[in-house]
């Protein structure tokens, strides 16, 4: 190297050296470097820790996954994939009805009849989902199974009944393989209350346990108070069946009761006053086992209802089972349409026999004439009531006149009875029957047109308070025809009559002392020793069975008692003259008494073995 290359390697070592010592940190600046880096020492090892913490966390939850995972697998087999997932709801609904359907379980959660309410004004659930159970049961790898605690899904496909977004069909699948699942189908027709509800199992012959020859399919509800008056309606809330191409039965209305049915079941009715919910057989069900248990009166739920029905299992590929619900009221007219082949209308109770046939051919079709022309169904009530006592008018007559006849008869049954001393209570009777027979008396002739009339008094006892047309109807006083009118709340509950008074109630009793009191102006005390006063009474009992009956049926049997007393008075005052009576049947005695043959044979008898 030369002079200036020494020279200027120099110089620059000489700049660096100047830099160097220039540019140096402060001694502050040294101690903030070096608490900098301590800060950084401290934040990468504390990373470390985290990160170590978090892969052991990691490590453990998927340790834990795993072992739920096989926990899961040996208590739900081949249904694993089912459980624990997130529920969603899916509405169906048309004008009448709308179903909410919840993928957990793929049931049908709620039920509401979209065109009533209760009677406190709030929507009409005839089926909540916390108050019911809804699911098949089987065994799979020697499990039970219930599908009300899986999970489905929503069936996408050409083969689905419908897109989930249809607003007529929904179809909910519990999947375990591709071509394995449990299918739910729910159809909705327009404007209808009947549901289709189909149940497919595809694919399932591995899955369900070989030696079954059936499923469950398990249907529970908690029935809810929907009127007012809860004694009352719970006297029409009942479990009803019909057996397959025979009878319609129901279980008892009243505490607990079990049916296990091995006869073929066409329907099963979950009946409120009403409303009901029945499921349907496309054919019939050939096993179930019914169960209805009445709640305390504290608890808000009527009756628990319950049906076990069994579904025959074969084990094919495809397994149909094909059946309906009808959710709606329970009106016999809607319901006759919905049902008459299948005697839907039965759980209308209308009475047995005689009672239920002048509900059905008479009164019904009178009521159904009059609703096309008046919407007030007290008026309706009133003209009913009307018509009925017109027809039953000669009877009245009749009965009446019986009566008279007794009346004027009194002053010469009482000359009997003075002439003939008590102990001879034989020889009064006798010579009290022949001045009937020689006057044209029946002393019976009164009773006959009372029984003619009695079966409407019963019928109509029946046809009021199951009459769905009356629901929520008012008149006058009273807001629902349906249940009891009120016009003052009682501070206490008075045993067999309540803890309010009916103004209904009132009148009918009222009435109907009038006309007891009417009726006994024209009887004969010593001919009917203790009755005056057992009449007497019974208008007062009236208060009694009456108070928390339906409003209409005490405003029926008031306006018919005012109406026969309007008759008496007019047969007496227009038609009937107690002197006329008596000279007709002093007449009569005139008259030679005619015999009937029976009363001749027995003389002509007498005769013969008094020759012998």
């Amino acid at each position: 190297m030369d002079r200036n290359s020494i020279f200027g390697l120099l110089i620059i070592g000489a700049i660096l050296i100047g830099y160097t010592y220039l540019t140096k940190p402060s001694e502050e600046e040294i101690k903030a470097i070096n608490t900098r880096d301590s800060i950084a020492r401290v934040d990468r090892l504390h990373n470390e820790e985290v990160e170590a913490a978090r892969l052991e966390g990691l490590k453990a939850q998927y340790a834990e996954v795993k072992e739920d995972t096989v926990a899961m697998k040996e208590s739900y087999g081949a249904f694993a994939g089912a459980v624990n997932q997130q529920e969603e709801f899916i509405t169906l609904e048309n004008k009448l009805v709308k179903l909410t359907l919840n993928t957990k379980g793929g049931r049908i959660s709620n039920v509401q009849l979209k065109k009533f309410q209760t009677h406190d004004s709030l929507p009409l659930l005839l089926w909540a989902e916390k108050n019911s159970k809804f699911g098949l049961t089987f065994y799979s790898e020697n499990k039970p199974m219930n599908t009300q605690d899986l999970f489905f899904v929503e069936a996408n496909g050409a083969d689905a009944v419908d897109a989930t977004s249809s607003e007529k069909g929904v179809s909910m699948r519990l999947m375990v393989g591709d071509d394995k699942y449990i299918e739910y189908k729910y159809t909705l027709a327009p404007d209808s209350y009947m549901v289709d509800f189909t149940v497919n199992l595809v694919g399932m012959q591995d899955v369900i346990s070989r030696n079954s020859n059936f499923v469950t399919f398990n249907w529970q509800e908690d029935i809810p108070g929907q009127e007012k008056g809860r004694k009352f309606e719970n006297q029409y809330t009942a479990l009803y069946y019909k057996f397959f191409e025979d009878a319609v039965e129901s279980l008892s209305a009243a505490g607990e009761k079990e049916e296990d049915l091995a006869t073929k079941v066409k329907w099963i009715g979950f009946k409120q006053q009403f409303f009901s919910s029945v499921l349907i057989a496309d054919e019939a069900f050939k096993g179930v086992k019914l169960k209805s248990s009445t709640m305390d009166e504290t608890s808000r739920v009527l009756k628990n209802f319950s049906a076990e029905i069994s579904l025959p299992y074969q084990g094919n590929k495809i397994e149909t089972y094909p059946m309906q619900f009808y959710f709606g009221p329970n009106k016999f007219k809607t319901l006759r349409k919905y049902g008459k082949d299948i005697q839907l209308e039965s759980m209308v109770n209308l009475g047995w026999g005689i009672f239920g046939w002048i509900n059905r051919y008479f009164v019904i079709e009178i009521f159904n004439f009059l609703e096309r022309f008046i919407s007030n169904y007290g008026i309706i009530i009133l003209i009913l009531t009307i018509i009925i006592k017109l027809l039953l008018a000669p009877l009245t007559y009749k009965s009446y006149m019986s009566t008279a006849k007794m009346k004027v008869l009194k002053p010469q049954i009482d000359a009997i009875n003075e002439k003939i001393p008590k102990d001879k209570a034989m020889e009064r009777q006798q010579a009290t029957m022949a001045l009937y027979k020689k006057a044209g008396v029946n002393p019976m002739g009164g009773c006959l047109p009372m029984l003619v009339q009695f079966p409407f008094l019963i019928a109509l006892f029946r046809f009021f308070p199951a009459s769905f047309e009356l629901r929520q109807q008012s008149f006058l006083w009273a807001k629902d025809l349906s249940s009891y009118d009120s016009i003052m709340t009682l501070p206490w509950n008075i045993p067999w009559y309540g803890d309010h008074v009916s103004l209904f109630c009132l009148l009918m009793a009222g009435t109907n002392l009038v006309y007891t009191s009417m009726n006994g102006q024209m009887q004969s005390s010593q001919q009917m020793p203790g009755m005056k006063y057992m009449m007497y009474l019974m208008p007062v009992m009236f208060l009694g069975w009456f108070n928390n009956y339906a409003s209409g049926l005490s405003y029926y049997y008031f306006i018919a008692t005012l109406f026969t007393v309007l008759q008496t008075i007019a047969i007496r005052k227009f038609m009937v003259d107690d002197d006329k009576v008596l000279a007709m049947l002093e007449a009569n005695k005139k008259k030679p008494v005619k015999k009937s043959k029976f009363q001749q044979r027995l003389e002509e008898a007498a005769k013969q073995r008094g020759k012998k």
